[in-house]
């Protein structure tokens, strides 16, 4: 069957450019299962996105779908000839239905029954008949969430639609789309390029729009974007500021990357840093540049869509832009240093944190004493705790972050240090929202862990405490980023806190404002539920994890400390049948209702049988490295030491009636069972390491 490479391109006004690449992803994927279900073979699918064009480029594409034989049913030939052999007209009505006479019926036979059969050969459907459906079904399901209308059409898309190309090798295949009529029609570069091109094969579709100054694939373009930012900042011996969501946000409003060096004013080099930055690339898509110290520098790249013939007036022009964003953050920088923070703390009782939580003075007020139980927990500076739980929000009511919200925190540190707050202080308003995403760095110290941690607590305590639980995918409260933030602090710090006691005293703080009974349990139950879901993404298994599940330790560092000695348990040759043997202890122990919570009693006098002296003996030993180990809350070397504990095992369950005939015995029995269960106990649930 001949194949030919496809290519469909809609040609737009210029595209959202922070939907660009999910658009393209998602017209490929699309695309890709409406081939799928159409049953037209094909290679691979690949797209393309750029500012005023999405395309999706189909290598090996069949020229139709394969023919094939659909076996109709009929009705059973007892039901489809009356007594004397004519046909029914159930019959008749299914022949007439299917074009077939009687007489051409095949027989289909099974163990059930006999009935009529008709093999019907299906033509497939050529792509040229295909194509539009495929087409249309695919734009209807891109993700828009806003479309719009144009000129006189009734069709709606993202932006406006102009051209429509649809190739298939050279030949244009008519289809209708977006009110539009298909054509080998291609726009070029805005500027640089023709307004409209024909396009003679889909093979040369990124070629072409090289050379008119369009480089249609997504990645290639980041890439070199980033490759002349690097270079130009190289040539400076400086470092370009930027991560992967500026990069692709600069990728998609441009066709054609030009990098561009300009500069600034030496004296807004006075105003923090981050502020300067935050305009720089959140306002104005431009790269900071910064020196070997990190320490910003005056000059900055910014990537234009054409090739100037006389670049100074862009970058002129660009350096006017910039001028008057910098000036006011200098100007909002110098007012707001006129006022302290402490003295912005009555402001806050202005604004609403939450309606059945009251304002941010009052979660302020909470921050502070929270802050300061647990410095006291992790020996960190009580005192500078609570003053920088109590001043963790004031910059909020500055005229900086009003206007770049971004840099709350960051704000709050450069004031404290003009008021002269202690250094630690200020740096724990600046630390006091990390981690703000997974990977990002944790509080440097104590006491800016200890305001992070009260900070998410009482956001945790008081929603649970009011009923609003998040629901699906609704966290208004970003209550399952505050859950993973707890716990990386804890965990990565290894601080030794429990969440009981945090959670209990983030309760206590709110007074009579909270009137869920059980928001103790269900915050706890919620963060190691978080924490479990973030243990399977560092790829633990997931046996491991229920096995601590089981016991629920509320100790995130001695948890994540039992994970560890359980995986590593796991490994071990002895793991498996130890786990099937724990397994089947506890079931035996639990048909017989025995509680292996209360304290265990054995009467050497009833050992009889030389497998359960051996278990015994060894049980004893083992009790006295455990409890030593526990008390380190070393849980490898305690499932290290049970690990020994196998070949007693194994011999006991086989030389040894565990249900005797005598119930003391049975009841001996039991216990040292009992007591086998306990030391287990103490790290994790192995039973569950069992297959089942």
């Amino acid at each position: 069957m001949r194949t030919e490479n496809c290519l469909i391109e809609l040609g737009t006004e210029e595209l959202p450019p922070k939907a660009l690449k999910s658009l393209g992803e998602a017209f490929a994927q699309q695309f890709e299962l409406a081939l799928s279900s159409a049953n037209l073979p094909f290679g691979s699918v690949n797209w393309f996105a750029a500012p005023r064009r999405l395309a999706v480029y189909v290598s090996d594409l069949a020229e139709s779908q394969e023919d094939k034989t659909v076996e109709k049913r009929g009705p059973a030939v007892s039901a489809a000839f009356d007594a004397d052999g004519n046909p029914t007209k159930a019959a008749q009505g299914w022949a007439r239905g299917n074009g077939i006479d009687i007489a051409d019926a095949e027989r289909l036979v099974t163990d059930k029954g006999e009935w009529l059969l008709h093999k019907a050969h299906v033509a497939g459907q050529s792509i040229s008949a295909l194509l539009e459906g495929l087409v249309n079904q695919t734009i209807s399901k891109l993700p828009i969430p806003k479309p719009m209308r144009w000129g006189s059409y009734s069709t709606q898309f993202i932006r406006p639609v102009h051209t429509l190309c649809a190739l298939y090798g050279s030949e244009v295949i008519n289809i209708t789309a977006l009110g539009l009529s298909s054509g080998r029609t291609v726009q070029g570069h805005r500027f640089h390029g023709e307004a409209r091109f024909e396009l003679d094969h889909a093979d040369n579709y990124a070629k072409a729009l090289e050379a008119q100054y369009v480089i249609a694939d997504f990645n290639a373009r980041k890439d070199k974007t980033r490759q002349i930012l690097e270079d130009a900042a190289a040539e400076l011996s400086l470092t370009p500021d930027y991560d992967e969501e500026l990069l692709e946000e600069i990728a998609s409003l441009v066709e054609w990357p030009v990098v561009l060096k300009a500069g600034f004013d030496e004296g807004f080099l006075s105003v923090p840093k981050e502020a300067l930055i935050y305009t720089m690339k959140d306002d104005q898509k431009y790269v900071p540049l910064l020196d070997a110290n990190g320490d910003l520098v005056n000059t900055f790249l910014f990537i234009s869509n054409i090739e100037s013939k006389d670049p100074t007036q862009v970058v002129s022009g660009n350096e006017k832009v910039i001028r008057p964003r910098l000036a006011d953050a200098e100007f909002f920088y110098n007012s707001d240093r006129k006022v302290s923070l402490e003295s912005r703390l009555d402001s806050l009782a202005s604004v609403l944190f939450q309606k059945q939580l009251g304002t941010l003075k009052e979660k302020s007020e909470r921050i502070s004493l929270l802050s300061g139980f647990i410095a006291k927990k992790i020996n960190a500076n009580e005192e500078n705790a609570s003053r920088a739980g109590l001043l963790a929000k004031t910059d909020l009511m500055s005229n900086m972050v009003m206007e770049f919200p971004d840099v709350q925190g960051v704000m709050g540190k450069y004031y404290a240090l003009n008021d002269g707050e202690d250094t630690d202080v200020a740096q724990a308003l600046y630390e006091q929202y990390l981690p703000r995403f997974a990977g990002d760095t944790l509080p440097s110290n104590g006491v800016s862990a200890a305001v992070a941690l009260a900070d998410k607590l009482d956001t945790l305590a008081g929603i649970f405490g009011i009923g609003q639980l998040p629901k699906g995918d609704k966290d208004p409260f970003a209550l399952r980023r505050a859950a993973i933030g707890v716990l990386r602090i804890i965990t990565e710090l290894s601080l030794p806190l429990d969440l009981n006691d945090l959670v209990e005293k983030a309760i206590d703080v709110y007074g009579d404002k909270l009137s869920n009974k059980d928001t103790k349990t269900q915050v706890v139950d919620f963060v190691l539920g978080r924490f479990n879901a973030l243990l399977q993404d560092q790829q633990v298994a997931i046996d491991v994890i229920q096995s601590v599940a089981a016991k629920r330790p509320t100790k995130p560092s001695d948890y994540l400390a039992r994970v560890n000695a359980v995986a590593q348990f796991k490994a071990l040759e002895e793991s498996e049948a130890l786990a099937a043997a724990n397994k089947r202890v506890a079931n035996i122990l639990s048909k017989q209702k025995v509680d292996t919570g209360t304290s265990v009693n054995i009467e050497t006098a009833l050992l009889t049988e030389e497998s359960e002296k051996a278990l015994y003996e060894a049980l004893v030993a083992s009790e006295q490295k455990v409890t030593s180990a526990l008390a380190q809350q070393d849980y490898t070397l305690i499932l290290t030491t049970l690990a020994t504990l196998r070949e007693a095992i194994d011999s006991f369950f086989d030389n040894v009636m565990v249900m005797a005939e005598d119930e003391a015995v049975k009841q001996n029995r039991l216990a040292l069972l009992t007591l086998l269960r306990q030391l287990f106990l103490t790290t994790a649930d192995i039973s569950i390491l069992a297959k089942s």
